[in-house]
Formats: C-alpha cells, structure tokens, sequence
C-alpha cells in the first residue's frame, strides 16, 4: 500500500501572543492509499483542525504535511470534504449541487463545456448509488436531513477525489438514518477505492467504517492510540451485535480509557 499522507511531527497555533492557542501539538500520521481511517477524540482535540492541515485550508505552524508526495502549502486539488451540515446551495436543483465541483476544480471546469453529458451521467450515476434516484430536480428544501447528506456525499466525490474527509457527516441525524448512511458510504469506498479521513465522536461509526482507528488527546491534540480493525468487509448492521464487534469495540474503548489515564499522569 503506497502511502498517500504523511504528517511529521506538526503543530497548529490559531492566533497570536496571548491569545494563541495550541491546537494540535507535534502530530504524526501516516495514511495508506486506500485505506479508511477514523479519527476519534473529546470535543475541541483538534480533529477538524486535523482535516484543515491535510486539506491545504489550513498551514501547520511547525511540522510538515505531505499528501501526494508534495508538501501541503495550500487548498488541493485531489481532496473531496463533506460536514455535518450538507451545504446545498438552495437555489440549485439536487444534481447541479452534486455537478459543482465540476464546475470549480480542474481540469474538470475546462472540460465541462464539451464533456457536459459525461458528467451528468457520471453525477446520475452517483445519486443512483445513494438512492437518490428520481430526486435529482428536487431541491434541498424538498429533501429529508439524511438524503442531503447523501447528495453531500455525491458532490464531494463528483471529481473523482483521491482523497475524501469526512467532518462528522452524520452526527446530526437520526440513528436509523446515520447507520443507514454508514452502509452507503461503505458500498462508495468499496467501488471507488479512494482513500477516507472521517472524524467521528461515534466509536461505532468509526469500527463499523474504518481499518484503521486514531485516538487524539484532549487539546492541544495529538495521537495517542492507533488501533487496527480487523474486522471482515462488508460490513453490517447485524454485524454491530456480533460478539466480535462487541468484543472489538470493548478493547477500543478500553485503549482509550488507558491512553487517557496514562496521559493524564504524565
């Protein structure tokens, strides 16, 4: 597995002098092509912060971050995000706010005038996949809280990104929707083998999702656990009762209770 983000040792301050705050203190992280990481941790550790570093939208105050083999100094091109908050822009329709990546990132802007029909179908064939067949002239208004977050998915993955970050995108839902959502994106990563970076306060999200768990610290953040999920794929939701699952994730949050005891002594 080639290895597609590499974070050596970086901080991240917001702000100056006395009011500087230290967000993420000297973090390392390296993340395989392909591979499906979850990253858990207490309100305000820096997970977000974490996104914004592998991004570009944010620059590390002291580390470095490469993604691609290039060291991040601005906003890439090769990643999709989602967050909890869909985003749909309400005067547009359900597929051209799943079309606008297309019309922003290139080399896709250049090529839209010519190529329009390829990336309808190619946008078509997203929102089939998520269910959201017949809804894509509906707007947002028209559509329930967890199928715009499935169109949130579709626009995000619309430009082919190597690279998806996930912003707790279902922490707002209903249970039921959540983990139906959970399903969704499993069957998307395991199409399109792109490589994922999901924030999540939910450990059952992030066992039932990921291969590969990180425990940040409380702020200023950093990791303090790396768990491997040896579970088998597809997963389901009869699968969260199985023993292993439960087994899996008692030890998770045992690891986690020792990292933040052992944390806290020192």
């Amino acid at each position: 597995m080639r290895q597609l983000v590499d974070l050596d040792r970086v901080s991240l301050s917001y702000g100056q002098g006395a009011g500087e705050t230290l967000a993420i203190c000297e973090t390392s992280l390296r993340i395989g092509e392909g591979e499906f990481v979850a990253v858990v941790g207490p309100s305000g550790c820096g997970k977000s912060s974490l996104l914004k570093l592998v991004s570009g939208l944010a620059r590390a105050s002291s580390g470095n971050v490469i993604v691609a083999g290039r060291e991040v100094t601005a906003p890439i091109k090769i990643v999709g995000m989602a967050f909890q908050n869909p985003n749909l822009l309400p005067w547009r329709n359900t597929l051209s706010n799943v079309l606008l990546p297309v019309e922003i990132v290139q080399p896709h802007r250049a090529r839209l005038r010519s190529n329009r029909q390829h990336y309808r179908d190619r946008a078509m064939h997203l929102l089939e996949t998520v269910g959201l067949k017949g809804f894509e002239n509906k707007y947002p208004w028209q559509l329930s809280g967890g199928m715009q977050q499935r169109a949130s998915l579709c626009r995000a993955l619309m430009h082919e990104p190597n690279l998806l970050l996930l912003d707790e995108p279902f922490a707002a839902l209903d249970a039921f929707t959540r983990e139906e959502l959970w399903g969704v994106l499993q069957a998307l990563w395991m199409e399109r083998n792109f490589t994922v970076i999901l924030v999540t306060h939910d450990l059952r999200e992030a066992l039932y999702l990921a291969d590969t768990i990180y425990v940040m610290s409380a702020r200023p953040g950093r990791i303090v656990l790396r768990q491997s999920v040896d579970l088998p794929r597809p997963r389901t939701l009869a699968d969260t009762y199985d023993q292993s699952f439960v087994s899996a994730l008692a030890v998770l949050r045992e690891h986690i209770s020792e990292a933040r005891e052992t944390e806290a002594v020192a």
